[in-house]
């Protein structure tokens, strides 16, 4: 949460529940809706981490409201963050050790297992079109991740299927 904060702050300063709508317009309805309590602890913290500061704007019938911008460090950040690549290779999947641990444990079924996962990632793949229809056309990013989503789900899939194949292969 901290990194996409300062992305939304790179562009001028904001308060925290105007940093939560920026997020949600911006991702759409795939993406899970930030807490704006989330939000302010996660300001603070930056704060304190020197990235970003804050500063109480007065209202004339509302309570003070706290308006945020970036610092130079936190330009920084976020400049090293944009330059990093990501390398994250699911090799520690909670699915995966559930297989592979199936058979020691004498508790579950590795093709009962694999089914039930399929049928899980059936489903999400079910409510991700009904998000897809339901999300709004001119939202690109929102699409684009609802896009990358589906993508993974059918490797998922896919990747399923060639477990199946392999264990009753051993058979």
């Amino acid at each position: 949460m901290r990194l996409p904060l300062l992305a939304l702050l790179a562009r001028g300063p904001a308060h925290g529940y105007e940093l939560k709508q920026d997020l949600e317009q911006l991702l759409g309805s795939a993406y899970p809706q930030p807490n704006v309590g989330q939000i302010y602890v996660t300001l603070n913290r930056l704060q304190k981490q020197g990235l970003i500061e804050g500063e109480d704007i007065a209202q004339s019938s509302r309570p003070n409201k706290k308006v945020y911008h970036l610092t130079e460090a936190g330009q920084e950040e976020l400049r090293t963050w944009f330059d990093q690549t990501e390398d994250e290779p699911r090799v520690r999947d909670e699915f995966f050790m559930k297989l592979a641990l199936a058979p020691q444990s004498g508790l579950a079924d590795q093709i009962t297992l694999i089914n039930k996962q399929r049928r899980q990632y059936l489903n999400s793949m079910r409510n991700l079109s009904k998000l897809t229809a339901a999300e709004d056309r001119d939202n690109r990013i929102a699409q684009l991740l609802i896009e990358g989503a589906m993508l993974h789900l059918q490797a998922d899939l896919d990747w399923l299927e060639r477990c199946q194949e392999e264990l009753e292969n051993l058979e």
